[in-house]
């Protein structure tokens, strides 16, 4: 702005979660956006968090979990606009919001209006929905380590497919560490041959599990799990399978 600059399009894409001072950054955009300008917001929608019970992505560098109905409020104290929406499968579903000055030309989508009504009916505007949500999760960790318990009293071998950050918050918060788990396996060679925070599993390079032969194979990040089973496809030729945790457990 001190040049006299500003923008046609402004585009943040998994930005807002990371922002401590939202009002104030939320500002900054409207005042370096164009009259007729367009500012794209991505997020995890807290929608699609709170109805697949995806609570393993709640994070310590996440400072918020958007729906419309509290973006919309974010924004008008701007003097901004959501005038559109595109829901996204991205992070197990997101939301791309489309905002612009309340002045601008823009028209509304009728895709703000159905997401609105979705979030309504499903009672983000309700304490009692967060309460029941804060249920489903206790239900799902019993429900994880129930599995859990049952395959390793049958004798089974079990690691881990991934080394996420979600990953490390479900295997936390569930009580999961090598007692259940052997090992987990990543990629990235930065994680390789180190330790899962807090729970102290191996991470070890995918060869591994073709090295051990396990039973089961825990996904962790569940996100990617078509595109995890079609590379691993091998394992099932001596009858492994795989369990994905979230939204409940099961063994595919």
């Amino acid at each position: 702005m001190r040049e006299g600059k500003s923008a046609d399009l402004i585009v943040a894409n998994n930005v807002l979660a990371h922002v401590p001072h939202i009002n104030d950054f939320v500002s900054g955009v409207a005042t370096l956006l164009k009259p007729e300008g367009v500012a794209t917001f991505e997020v995890h929608h807290l929608l699609s968090l709170m109805q697949l019970n995806q609570y393993d992505t709640i994070c310590h560098e996440h400072f918020s979990y958007l729906s419309v109905l509290a973006a919309r409020r974010i924004f008008l104290a701007a003097g901004l606009r959501i005038f559109d929406v595109e829901c996204l499968p991205t992070h197990g579903g997101s939301i791309r919001m489309f905002v612009c000055h309340e002045s601008a030309s823009h028209t509304e989508s009728a895709n703000v209006a159905a997401v609105l009504k979705a979030e309504l009916q499903f009672g983000l505007k309700d304490d009692q929905v967060y309460l029941d949500w804060a249920e489903n999760v206790r239900a799902s960790k019993l429900a994880i380590l129930k599995l859990l318990i049952e395959l390793k009293q049958q004798g089974k071998s079990i690691v881990g497919y991934g080394a996420p950050a979600k990953g490390v918050t479900l295997l936390n918060y569930c009580g999961v560490g090598p007692e259940f788990l052997e090992f987990t396996v990543d990629k990235a060679p930065s994680k390789q041959n180190k330790l899962l925070p807090g729970v102290h599993i191996p991470i070890l390079a995918p060869a591994a599990i073709y090295e051990h032969r396990p039973d089961y194979i825990l996904i962790l990040p569940w996100n990617l799990k078509e595109e995890i089973m079609a590379q691993m496809a091998e394992v099932r030729s001596w009858g492994c399978r795989f369990i994905v945790p979230i939204p409940a457990p099961v063994i595919i």
